[in-house]
């Protein structure tokens, strides 16, 4: 518990938060939050259900004279990324998020922040909680394991919600009103191999890529920002040739959703080229460095000699992986033609580990058009095939795709520019939100996503811009004011 934390404004907001990251809750570990919410809705009195997934609805009557309104369905899931540092200590299954305030915007310490979507979790909740704020009736939905395969909102039957309107808070740009997003699907190649003995003339180096931002691997795909395992693969690349390289093994990368941070590499090269080696890969990372110096200053990329290893890679199956690597895509696919700067396709190479005879590559594509979606994974899974492994696709959730004639859209703009003098950026994004799935069973809600600045999402850099989450509270409270008539 953060006394800090639960002193800024608007308190009831932030002491929710505060609360909500004392319990752990990464994703698909969710029970303890589940719990936490059932037994706050319980504490109020309210109707609490927890449905045959885990997902949580709390209904809470309308207040005086707002009886006839539109029912409102608030929406926000309750699993959070988990990224730290690797110098960071910490346990994410048994410790809350260690938090504290620097100027206008609050961070946490080393790890995730948990943001997204935490504040709307307790925006949520201190809406329900309160005696004083005006609103239609609520059915608070609080879905689980949103972050890493979008199971609550698919598992949310039908019929469990009235409500005609869903307010969506897991937009990360004040300014932003959110009417569409980009649809998913995990792209997974494996392979079986031949591990060898080291050869007596090899000696060991450990090569490591951190210092990067990492980031949304939806949000941020645009941003050029450096992806650890494609420059793991790019310094790897042709080692044999110059330098009789072989590949022990690799890990890097970690979450789906998150831009990969770090890679380390295990490797042996030939004793009698080591000098060459070390002049080479110098050169090799300072042009990497340079080429990033603008974009990922905080690079870093160490080249030290280790303990030869023991095994090695199949050579013909560390030749097919490094080019599959380099072929595979990686970044912007598509732009919209249809949505000015909005990313229509996009892939995150997310993960790459090789180790004890197993190779696992792991990405997730993402399109707001189905078609693109699926010509961006097969040409992966092309790529991947080529190379002799096994490609499975698996998490496939749909966009949400816009309605500009939204009667809740009209509403909240005309809201947006009453209180801001400027009109807010309605838009589709390249998140995956969890309207498109929620619409699969409600398909006549209608829905709009919003929230506060939220920065570095799914990496240690994530923070939450204070005086943001006071400009949308005052939103949130003047659009459940003017909910119009059912």
């Amino acid at each position: 518990m953060s006394q800090e934390i639960k002193q800024l404004e608007p308190q009831e907001l932030w002491s929710k938060f505060d609360d909500l990251n004392a319990v752990p809750r990464p994703s698909k570990k969710e029970e303890r939050v589940i719990a936490f919410m059932k037994n706050f809705g319980e504490s109020l009195g309210l109707e609490t259900v927890v449905d045959a997934v885990g997902n949580v609805i709390i209904k809470k009557p309308a207040t005086a004279g707002m009886e006839n309104r539109t029912t409102v369905v608030m929406q926000s899931h309750l699993d959070m990324v988990h990224q730290k540092n690797n110098d960071t200590v910490f346990d994410f299954d048994t410790q809350g998020i260690d938090m504290y305030v620097d100027g206008d915007w609050v961070k946490a310490k080393g790890t995730t922040l948990g943001a997204d979507n935490g504040l709307g979790v307790a925006t949520i909740m201190a809406i329900l909680e309160s005696e004083t704020i005006v609103h239609p009736a609520i059915e608070a939905l609080f879905t689980i394991d949103e972050e890493t395969g979008m199971t609550g909102a698919m598992g949310l039957k039908g019929g469990l919600l009235t409500g005609g309107i869903l307010l969506n808070l897991d937009t990360e740009e004040d300014d932003e009103i959110g009417v569409g997003c980009a649809g998913g699907i995990d792209v997974t190649a494996t392979r079986i191999y031949n591990e060898e003995e080291t050869p007596e003339f090899k000696i060991g180096y450990q090569i490591k890529v951190k210092g990067l931002q990492g980031g949304h691997s939806g949000m941020q795909i645009h941003e050029g920002l450096g992806n650890a395992n494609k420059i793991m693969n790019r310094l790897l690349f042709d080692g044999f040739e110059y330098f009789g390289l072989r590949i022990s093994e690799i890990d890097g990368g970690s979450l789906r959703n998150a831009i990969p941070r770090e890679s380390t590499a295990i490797v042996a090269i030939d004793a009698i080229h080591e000098e060459k080696f070390k002049i080479e890969i110098n050169k090799l990372v300072n042009t990497i460095k340079n080429e990033f110096k603008t974009t990922e200053p905080d690079l870093e990329i160490e080249v030290e000699a280790c303990q030869t290893p023991e095994k090695i890679m199949d050579l013909g199956i560390q030749e097919g992986v490094t080019r599959a690597l380099y072929a595979a895509h990686n970044g912007v696919y598509r732009m919209s033609a249809d949505i000015p700067d909005l990313v229509e396709t996009s892939n995150n190479i997310a993960r790459v580990v090789i180790k004890a005879g197993k190779i696992h590559i792991g990405c997730l594509t993402r399109s707001s058009v189905e078609s693109s979606k699926t010509d961006l994974a097969n040409t992966l899974r092309a790529t991947f095939e080529l190379t002799g492994c096994e490609v499975e696709f698996s998490g496939d959730y749909p966009g949400w795709a816009p309605n500009m004639d939204s009667k809740i859209l009209k509403v909240m703009t005309k809201i947006y520019e009453d209180l801001n003098d400027e009109k807010p950026h309605v838009a589709a994004c390249h998140a995956g939100l969890e309207c498109g799935i929620l619409g699969q069973n409600y398909p006549n809600m209608d829905m709009i996503s919003f929230g506060p600045n939220i920065k570095g999402a799914h990496s240690p850099d994530e923070r939450a811009q204070i005086s943001s989450v006071q400009k949308y509270w005052k939103f949130v409270l003047e659009i459940l004011k003017a909910i119009p008539e059912a």
